[in-house]
This record gives structure tokens, sequence and C-alpha cells, in this order.
């Protein structure tokens, strides 16, 4: 008869979690103690694996540094509990409720691009808008499904965009950030090393300028022949929620900057829809 396998064993891992998130968050042994109402002397021999938390004490250290899901089941497991929060692909019928919700929202933003991504940026649901826009300004559309890929790779949408220094160092901050606040999730580093092999992508981007914060509006140029389309984009994620899939969603929307952009949308939109007709 196989045998079950052991529970997680409590590691001193944890306090290397730890150790990373307070100084992400700028927070003393002390200042964490604090606010997590919990003895700083324990809490020192739970950074220094003397002492093993209670699963009450994990889940208050988490709140105190405002962690993600997923890096709160990381939390529990190093500390030797099974994880809290379960992760549900989008495509199943728990998440039928989700899918018909983001299907409302990317439907309304038509004549104009929105799409659903991930954490690793790895796009789940478009609307027709973007699809259309893609296929007009690059024959076939996108050569990856990714959103850094695509616009890091020189065989995808990178030519095609014309501030692309711009567009591109925002995204680099944005995933720099990613990686500070989810320090022990690896697939995220594999991913800022991939984009940034990329050729003539600047040395500077690869240390993280905490000082550079992302830009608080971008605007994304596209430029194809004589069409020019510019965009700003907004993201609208979910609120409390206890799964890890949709805690990491998020919806982009991209609107037009200016009438001749909203006008070339809309045309596009309808020359889409006499072609399938």
């Amino acid at each position: 008869m196989q045998s079950s396998p052991p529970p997680p064993a409590p590691s001193a891992h944890i306090g290397k979690l730890l150790r990373e998130w307070r100084g992400m968050r700028r927070l003393s042994q002390l200042d964490l103690a604090l606010e997590a109402n919990v003895s700083a002397r324990h809490l020192s021999y739970v950074e220094t694996g003397k002492s093993q938390p209670s699963r009450d004490m994990v889940t208050r250290l988490a709140d105190v540094l405002d962690m993600p899901l997923r890096e709160r089941n990381a939390l529990l497991i190093a500390a030797g509990y099974a994880p809290t929060y379960r992760e549900t692909s989008l495509d199943t019928e728990t998440m039928a409720p989700v899918r018909r919700a983001l299907e409302f929202i990317l439907e309304h933003q038509n004549p104009y691009p929105a799409f659903v991504m991930n954490r690793y940026w790895d796009v789940q649901m478009t609307n027709s808008a973007l699809l259309s826009i893609f296929r007009v300004l690059k024959d076939g559309g996108p050569k990856h499904s990714n959103i850094l890929r695509q616009v890091f790779d020189p065989d995808d949408m990178r030519p095609l965009v014309a501030n692309w220094e711009e567009v591109a160092g925002d995204l680099i901050r944005h995933l720099h950030d990613e990686i500070a606040a989810s320090p022990s999730d690896a697939r995220l580093r594999e991913l800022l090393d991939e984009v940034l092999s990329y050729p003539d992508v600047p040395a500077g981007w690869r240390a993280r300028e905490p000082s550079m914060s992302p830009l608080p509006l971008l605007t994304t140029i596209f430029r194809a022949g004589d069409l020019e389309l510019h965009f700003f984009s907004t993201l609208t994620t979910f609120g409390t929620t206890r799964d890890v899939t949709l805690d990491e969603l998020r919806i982009e929307s991209m609107f037009p900057v200016d009438d001749t952009t909203a006008s070339r949308c809309r045309a596009i939109a309808a020359n889409a829809r006499k072609a399938t007709n």
C-alpha cells in the first residue's frame, strides 16, 4: 500500500521570506512585530529558524505585509502549513460567472481594444476590437500571446510601437516592481531575463531603479504605414477575493487619445463586421 506524502515540514525559509518582505515594505523587525501584535523576540526566532510560527501568526504577518494571495500561500508552505487560497483555472465551470463578467467588460469596450492578462502578462481573453486592430497593424496578428514578448520581440509588435523605448521602459519598471513584490516567484525573474535578452534592450534596464516609478499615464503609439493610432490604458482588477487566479487577473482597456484614433478604430471595426457578413 502506497503511503501518503508527508506534510510540508517547517523550514527556516520562512525567515528569509519575512526578511525580504520586511525590507520591501521598509519595516524593522520591531515595527512588524508591533503591527502584527506578536512578540519581537518570537519574530526574531522565526526569522532565524529557531521557532515555528503558528498559522494564525503567519496570517497576521501576511496581513501587515499586505502580501498577494500567491505569496501568502508560499509563506504558509514555508512555515509547514497547507496553503489557504486555491488557484482555479479560468476555463473551469466554477469560473463561468467570472468569464461572463469579463466578456461583458471586453464587449463594452468595443470598438476600442481591451484584453485580460495574468500576472505573467499572458493574454487570457481579448475583445474583437483588439484582434481586428492588431491584424490591420500586423498581417496575421501578434506572434506571441504574452504582452512583454509582443513588445520586446523585434519579430512581433515591437517595430509597430513608435514610442517603443518609452513603452518598453515603463513595462520593465512594472516587471521589476512585480518581482520586488513577489520575491519567491522564480517565473517572474525568468521572464525578466528573457525580455532583457532581446536585441538592443538598454543595459540600464537590468537593475531596478526605485526612484523611477511607472508613469501615471502612458500613451502607446502604433504606426504601420500611413496608419497611426494613439492609446492610453486603464487597468482594472477584482476586489477582495480568495482565489489566486482572480487576485492576479488584470483587465487592460485602451482608449483613443484623439478623435482621429477614435474614428479609425470605428472604421476598422466596421470593416471587420463587413468581412464576416
